[in-house]
C-alpha cells in the first residue's frame, strides 16, 4: 500500500477478536487485523496496564501483515479489570503475561511472529523473546526499557532533580514513605485500599507526576496519564505500582544480561535522546549486548517520540514485512 515515508497507514478494523481464558479467572482480550495470510506481528502495549490502542494498527501495512493486538491482564477489555478493587492481582506478573502471549500464539496457530512495542512493552517483549526465541522473527522497539530497579528508581526519584516541584507533590502523596522510603511500594499499598477516596487520590497524584515527566515533550490531546478515562486511569496506576514495586519480578539486569539469547533475531531499537522517563543508556546497553540489534537515536525526541521516531518505526516494519 502506497503512502508517504512518515505517514502511517489508514485506520483499519479487526476481522477477528475474542477472549482467551488464561486461567486464574482471567480472560485476555485479543484482536486480529490486516491480511489473514500476512506476516504475523504482535503488538505489546505499554504501561504496564495501558491497554492496546487502535492507532497502533496503523504502523503496519495491512496488505502484508497479520497484526495481533491484546490487552494484558487487568486492563483494556480484559477481565477482571484492575479498576475493580476485588480483582486479584496475585496472578498478574511478568511470568503470567509471558505465558499469556504464548497461549495466544498457540490459539491463533502462529509459528513465529514479529514483536512490536515500547516502554513497558519493550520489557515484556524482551522477557518473552528470551524465553521463546524460536517463536520470534524480528523485534521493533521504540522507547527501550528493561524495568531494572535502577530504571524504576530513576523514574520515581532520580528525575525529581529535574522536576523538583512536581516530585515534592508526588512524595507528599505518601507521607509514610518520607526520607528514603519506597514511594512506589507506598503507592501500590494505597491502590489496594478498600477506601475509594484513597485510591482516587493516589491515582491522581501518580498521574500528575507521570505527566510532569513528559511535560517537555510535544503531544496533542489531553495529558497522557491524567487525561485517560477514570477506570482506565485507575487500572493503569494499580498495575504500574504493582509491577514496579516488585521490580517486575525480574532479577536486576537480567534482560540485558541474557540478551545473547536473542542471537539471530533482527532487532530495531528507536530511542529519543531526551527521553527523561527512560534514559538512552538502557537502549545503548541493550544494543551492545544484542549483536543483531540496530539502535537509532532520535535527536530532539523524548519518550513519546515524534515524526522522526514514526518514520524510523515505519521503515523498520516495512523492511521486515518483506522477510
Amino acid at each position: 500500500m502506497d503512502r508517504e515515508p512518515d505517514e502511517k497507514y489508514p485506520p483499519i478494523e479487526p476481522y477477528d477478536q475474542g477472549l482467551l481464558d488464561v486461567g486464574d479467572g482471567n480472560l485476555v482480550h485479543w484482536e486480529v487485523c490486516g491480511n489473514p495470510d500476512g506476516k504475523p506481528a504482535l503488538v505489546v502495549h505499554g504501561g504496564p496496564g495501558s491497554g492496546c490502542g487502535a492507532h497502533t494498527r496503523q504502523y503496519f501495512d495491512p496488505d502484508r501483515y497479520r497484526v495481533v493486538l491484546f490487552d494484558q491482564r487487568g486492563c483494556g477489555r480484559s477481565t477482571p479489570h484492575a479498576s475493580d478493587p476485588a480483582a486479584d492481582m496475585r496472578h498478574n506478573t511478568t511470568a503470567h503475561l509471558v505465558a499469556d502471549m504464548e497461549r495466544l500464539r498457540v490459539r491463533l496457530g502462529i509459528e513465529k511472529w514479529l514483536l512490536y512495542g515500547g516502554s513497558w512493552g519493550s520489557t515484556l517483549i524482551l522477557a518473552y523473546a528470551e524465553e521463546h526465541p524460536e517463536r520470534v522473527s524480528e523485534i521493533v522497539i521504540p522507547a527501550v526499557t528493561t524495568t531494572r530497579r535502577s530504571e524504576i528508581d530513576w523514574l520515581y526519584r532520580g528525575v525529581g532533580k529535574i522536576f523538583p516541584e512536581a516530585w515534592d507533590l508526588f512524595r507528599a502523596g505518601v507521607p509514610e514513605a518520607a526520607g528514603d522510603g519506597d514511594l512506589v511500594a507506598a503507592y501500590a499499598r494505597r491502590m489496594e485500599s478498600p477506601d475509594a477516596a484513597v485510591r482516587a487520590k493516589a491515582t491522581a497524584d501518580w498521574c500528575a507526576w507521570e505527566d510532569a515527566v513528559l511535560s517537555q515533550e510535544t503531544y496533542s490531546g489531553p495529558p497522557p496519564y491524567s487525561g485517560r478515562p477514570g477506570s482506565a486511569r485507575q487500572a493503569l496506576v494499580r498495575i504500574c505500582s504493582h509491577y514496579f514495586s516488585h521490580g517486575a519480578w525480574l532479577e536486576e539486569g537480567q534482560l540485558i544480561r541474557n540478551a545473547g539469547r536473542l542471537a539471530g533475531i533482527p532487532g530495531v531499537l528507536v530511542h529519543g535522546r531526551f527521553d527523561l522517563g527512560g534514559p538512552l543508556i538502557t537502549a545503548w546497553e541493550l544494543a551492545k549486548a544484542w549483536p543483531d540489534a540496530e539502535l537509532t537515536v532520535i535527536d530532539g525526541a523524548g519518550h513519546l517520540g515524534g515524526p522522526a521516531t514514526t518514520r524510523a518505526v515505519l521503515e523498520a516494519l516495512d523492511r521486515f514485512a518483506a522477510r
